[in-house]
């Protein structure tokens, strides 16, 4: 399966720490030489669906403070932004 970077994704990358790209590059290896179904059951990244705005989205964990979130489109699989997510997001 292929896996492409949307433009604000790759920008939000330039402001994670190195680790967070590490893993997320980790997951787009695994994605693209196992599939996606291998990926999404691997722990440690705790793939999941979205709800709300992002219905149709998904996510995966980079560290606590760090989720990639992804889309699924005719084979191949967009990340839309990779973002930090604080205490605070969860609360709403």
């Amino acid at each position: 399966m292929l896996v492409e970077l949307s433009k604000d994704a790759k920008k939000s990358l330039e402001k994670a720490p190195r680790h967070i790209v590490t893993k997320l590059l980790a997951w787009v290896d695994l994605v693209e030489l196992e599939g996606m179904e291998e990926a999404r059951i691997r722990p440690g990244y705790h793939d999941e669906p979205l709800k709300g705005t992002l219905k149709r989205k998904r996510s995966i964990r980079l560290s606590k403070q760090w989720r990639a979130i992804y889309s699924i489109k005719q084979n191949r699989v967009e990340f839309v932004l990779v973002e930090k997510v604080t205490p605070h997001d969860y609360k709403k």
